[in-house]
């Protein structure tokens, strides 16, 4: 006889996870209730002794765990690589063969309501609140991933599942009335700012007015400010530029070289006294290079370079707060615009452009090509697509020439940290042979590049 048969008890507890999965699939795709399945999922997790509200799906995760604290702790990291066994659970363990045990039924049910709350989102219109929920949820999906809330939205973009949660974000906010929202201060107040709201804002501005128009600009103000926090972390914590060797160090006791000391010393060791006898210190060189440099930045304002577009512009605003570096920015569709006058203040700059259009390259190129004073001083980052209407020629000239000029080009097809963006295949594999390849993916490749170039 085998003993690792599967027993009674193990048999009962693969039944039990499979009812809970079934359900879930069957709610995915279908909102209506499968009586059968209900009934035999509310057995299920009354018998695990978890809350009824867990096979709620209007009920959302924070109202769970506000009645029941215990299942937050259960919660965190659920779905990461190697998730913890909840305290609750252990005395369940795992059968024989595989088989599950009451822990992986008990997880099933906790998967069940994440999975749920987060992607079944029905159809018509949403109110703040509604929103408001959804995004708490999302949170608590991605602290069951082992990541901050929000972390994963922030990626964005791309077809991973941070651009699958964006962009069902991105679905909510435009079923919300927003106009109408925005325009009553208590339902306003309820909405969180992500990527998807302020674009909606963005390109919904020009039709709002009065205390919406006040409203949208806190929510823009308010996202600026926190994703400008975490770009400034990452500038501060990027190492800068190459130390210079003509400038003698400074000779102070935090830049004693100790190793290189004792080292050069060691002719004067006495062997009767037995002490080292120095009779030259060395020091570390720690001044930087720091040379003026210039930044000019050409933004497409294209609906799909939206997050891009964010992002650089407020990236852009923290360089000009350095030292030394001055920044132009240049925003553009079918018409350039040269936004440099607002550069610090990335929520005036987000203002004033005007999402949409098409791709003119060649205009702002003529925009951005007297800025040029000293090219091997100077640093021009584009962000686009670079999908052009039939003036690719023409953009990529201008490109090779500031680039043989000695200008160091920068091509930026997207800045998130979700991976692809659908960038020009034509422009993608000349800007390659150039020796200038397009940086795509998390901003902190943007940030190295700048700040090694710039400080």
């Amino acid at each position: 006889m085998n003993d690792d048969s599967p027993t009674p008890v193990d048999l009962a507890d693969a039944n039990r996870r499979q009812v809970l999965y079934w359900r879930l699939l069957a709610r995915l795709f279908d909102p209506d209730e499968q009586p059968t399945l209900e009934s035999a999922s509310m057995a299920v997790v009354e018998d695990l002794g978890l809350p009824a509200a867990l096979l709620d799906p209007a009920v959302s995760v924070d109202t769970v765990v506000q009645r029941f604290p215990a299942v937050a702790d259960e919660l965190r990291g659920l779905l990461s690589p190697t998730p913890d066994v909840p305290a609750a659970a252990e005395a369940g363990g795992d059968g024989p063969s595989g088989a599950p045990g009451a822990a992986e039924v008990r997880r099933a049910a906790l998967v069940s309501k994440l999975l749920l709350n987060v992607f079944a989102t029905g159809h018509g219109a949403v109110d703040a609140g509604q929103l408001a929920r959804w995004q708490s949820d999302a949170g608590w999906f991605e602290q069951a991933l082992g990541m901050e809330p929000g972390g994963l939205r922030r990626q964005g973009g791309g077809d991973g599942l941070g651009g699958v949660l964006a962009g069902i974000e991105g679905d909510l906010v435009r079923r919300m009335h927003l106009r109408e929202v925005l325009a009553d201060p208590v339902l306003a107040s309820r909405l969180t700012p992500s990527m998807s709201l302020i674009e909606q804002l963005l390109r919904d501005k020009a039709n709002l007015s009065g205390v919406a128009l006040a409203n949208a600009k806190a929510l823009i103000r308010r996202f600026v400010d926190e994703v400008a926090e975490v770009l400034r972390t990452q500038v501060a914590q990027t190492s800068v530029g190459v130390v210079d060797r003509s400038v003698p160090p400074k000779r102070v006791y935090r830049n004693l070289d100790l190793d290189r000391t004792i080292w050069q010393n060691l002719t004067n060791w006495s062997p009767e006294d037995e002490r080292l006898y120095v009779d030259r210190l060395y020091y570390r060189q720690t001044a930087r290079r720091v040379t003026p440099a210039r930044l000019i930045v050409v933004v497409d304002q294209s609906g799909s370079m939206v997050d891009s577009m964010v992002n650089c512009t407020i990236l852009a605003s923290i360089f000009a707060g350095l030292p030394k570096v001055d920044v132009h920015l240049i925003a553009y569709d079918t018409r350039a615009l040269d936004l440099t006058p607002w550069v610090h203040d990335p929520f005036e700059v987000l203002l004033r452009t005007k999402l949409g259009g098409g791709n003119d390259g060649p205009v702002a190129m003529a925009l951005a090509r007297p800025k040029i004073v000293e090219p091997k001083n100077t640093v021009m980052v584009w962000i686009s697509d670079f999908y052009e209407f039939d003036r690719s020629q023409p953009l990529f000239d201008g490109i090779e020439a500031v680039h043989r000029s000695g200008v160091r080009f920068i091509p930026v097809g997207s800045v998130n940290s979700s991976g692809q963006q659908s960038v020009n295949p034509w422009f993608r594999q000349r800007f390659k042979d150039l020796g200038t390849p397009v940086i795509s993916g998390h901003i902190r490749k943007l940030v190295f590049e700048l700040k090694s170039f710039l400080t």
